[in-house]
């Protein structure tokens, strides 16, 4: 027994080892934990929140001379056939007509305030909410936001459920977030998706930084809330991108922090006052960051500054690129907007520009947006004296299109309304070298030049349209 010991202690120091090593290898890292654990439950989120979403129908009554304009639009061709058709002579059509719509909203006070977009209810004749609970209640339009898009209704009501109001700077994208409204008149649908994308600039809208989605958005979401899954308000679903005019993976929505922000100052002002610069910007592409000195493209190129504006008064120049405003970097021409939009007028900001390729620093007070946005890109002119007598918007033309045009000077036309440039055959993207003799070197002498015109008689308008100059007649009424 006493030789068979040390080929026990042998084997029990192999065990030992073989144990040893087993621990070892346990002690090598461990998988990470995923990301992501699996589908939220939205239940709860809906059983509480979802009380506080209501419907809103509008009605817009058409009275007998805006059927009229309508029919004026309809083709010769067609008029004649309802006149010989029609009876007496003439269309038959109704005195009046009702226009309907339907939409979103969600109530941000026990008292009865609900928060919508604007588009849902501009120039509704009567609004009409509809709670969970079937009970419909006439709606007084409080105040409304164009440039946001933001209406902002009252209901008399008391101890209504309410919506907990987030915050949209706490989003990140790639979060969860839930929408709740009456698509195509659905009451109480709910859809679900992911944060696409944060501060979006959409071509239409230059004050909203919106968040993006692919949350199922349609026709009659609108104004309707958008909940991060807390059960909080962090935005107002408003628009898609489609090619259909349906859904099609991309929406957005105006960030909550905003729209709140819109509800105070209607409360307390009854509008909404934005600041205002008062400069032309365009983007900054890669060939012009290197005629400017920039290492890559970024920034606003200003093209063109305003008479009288906070711009002029600061000391901001054509060909300056404005690289920041206050701490925000500006990286494309589209975010500028935004944030001169949120300082208060008055109140002074610093603006860092590339000139010669130099960085300065310059001090603007910011100004007072005018509440007609054409006319702040018009540096002041009032619609009567300027472009729409003619029926047609403009802005300034940036150096590149004139030298692509092989042209000293012109406006770019943005926009073509009915009256005389339509009849003549001017459209948008043409761009107006002179009217009626009178070279056209900027918006404001566009304007100016409009004003002198007669009020009657025919008028010419050189206009270059792909690189090919063309001489309309205006003829004036």
């Amino acid at each position: 027994m006493a030789r068979l010991q040390p080929v026990a202690a042998f084997w029990l120091m192999v065990v030992i080892g073989l144990m040893a090593g087993c621990s070892d290898s346990s002690s090598s890292p461990e998988p990470a934990e995923p990301l992501v654990t699996g589908l939220p439950d939205f239940t709860l989120l809906v059983e509480k929140e979802g009380p506080a979403v209501v419907n809103i129908s509008t009605v817009t009554h058409q009275d007998q001379e805006d059927l009229q304009g309508q029919m004026e639009q309809i083709p010769e061709f067609f008029r004649r056939f309802f006149e010989q058709f029609g009876g007496d002579g003439a269309p038959s059509m109704p005195q009046e007509r009702e226009a309907r719509s339907l939409g979103s909203g969600f109530l941000i006070s026990s008292d009865g305030y609900v928060l919508t977009n604007n588009h849902v209810v501009a120039e509704a004749d009567e609004i009409m909410v509809r709670l969970q609970d079937r009970r419909e209640l006439k709606a007084e339009l409080i105040g409304a936001d164009e440039q946001s898009d933001i209406a902002l209704l009252k209901v008399e009501a008391e101890n209504l459920p309410v919506a907990d109001i987030g915050s949209s700077a706490s989003l990140k994208v790639g979060e969860w977030v839930l929408a709740i409204g009456a698509p195509f008149g659905f009451d109480s649908s709910v859809t679900a998706g992911i944060v696409s994308a944060k501060g979006r600039s959409l071509p239409s809208d230059s004050y909203v930084p919106f968040i993006q989605t692919d949350v199922a958005i349609n026709p009659g979401n609108s104004g309707g809330p958008l909940f991060n899954l807390r059960g909080e308000v962090v935005g107002i679903n408003s628009q898609i991108f489609s090619r259909s005019g349906g859904y099609m993976g991309v929406s957005f929505a105006i960030p909550i922090d905003m729209a709140m922000d819109v509800v105070s100052q209607i409360k307390e002002h009854g509008k909404v006052s934005r600041g205002w610069l008062g400069v032309l910007i365009q983007e900054v592409d890669r060939d012009l960051a290197e005629s400017f000195g920039l290492d890559q493209p970024r920034g606003a190129l200003v093209s063109q500054v305003l008479k009288g504006s906070p711009a002029e008064e600061a000391g901001v120049q054509p060909g300056d690129i404005i690289t920041r405003f206050n701490d925000e970097p500006i990286y494309r021409s589209s975010e500028l907007p935004r944030w001169v939009g949120l300082v208060k007028p008055g109140e002074d900001a610093e603006l860092t520009v590339v000139r010669d390729g130099d960085k300065q620093t310059l001090t603007v007070t910011i100004g007072l947006l005018p509440d007609d946005p054409a006319l702040a890109m018009r540096g002041g002119v009032a619609p009567g004296e300027g472009a729409d007598a003619l029926g047609v918007q403009v802005r300034a033309a940036s150096e590149a299109e004139l030298a692509r045009l092989d042209i000293k000077a012109g406006v770019v036309i943005t926009e073509v309304k009915d009256g005389p440039a339509r009849q003549a055959g001017l459209a948008a993207g043409d761009v107006l070298v002179t009217l009626n003799n009178v070279p056209m070197t900027s918006p404001e002498t566009f304007a100016e030049a409009v004003a002198d015109l007669p009020e009657s008689g025919t008028v010419a308008a050189l206009v270059n349209r792909d690189g090919n100059p063309r001489f309309l007649a205006l003829k004036l009424k």
